[in-house]
């Protein structure tokens, strides 16, 4: 009796945890579909404003958003095939949120009025390069130790 309990129990979550992974990958293929959009009303508004750099600039933060979508949706595949998710998604995710950061930042600052808060921060950029540093690395050690295993 309590086994049967507990298969139907382990059943159901199954089942359960597969809803929500279903629920996840629409919510993140709806996401990447607005990110586009995004993207696409940016462009056309740089071509409006004849503001070209800079538009390309923000364009190319927003791609960076699509590509952290897009690391998730394959990390959601490989969950879903596998039943594995790999600790280095997270880390490609952090990695590419610095890397735009770091892009778009600087587009920001100089685009809006120069006041004193405003003006570049190199101990700002140089923490951001610090912690790229360091999740470069991090991800360098998790990817190695991750094809060991597989070996």
């Amino acid at each position: 009796m309590k086994e049967l309990f507990e298969d139907r129990l382990v059943r159901a979550l199954r089942a359960f945890n597969h809803f929500l992974h279903v629920l996840l990958a629409i919510a993140l293929v709806m996401a990447s579909m607005m990110v586009l959009w995004e993207f696409v009303m940016a462009v056309v508004h740089a071509v409006q404003l004849n503001q070209l750099a800079h538009g390309f600039l923000q364009a190319l933060g927003t791609l960076f958003i699509v590509w952290t979508l897009s690391s998730l949706i394959s990390a959601e595949i490989n969950y879903v095939q596998n039943g594995v998710f790999h600790l280095v998604v997270f880390i490609e995710v952090a990695m590419i949120t610095l890397l735009r950061q770091l892009i778009v930042e600087p587009v920001k600052v100089a685009t809006a009025l120069q006041t004193p808060e405003q003006i570049f921060n190199a101990w700002h950029y140089g923490l951001l390069l610090a912690s790229l540093l360091i999740i470069g690395i991090l991800h360098k050690l998790v990817s190695s130790s991750e094809k060991r295993e597989l070996e």
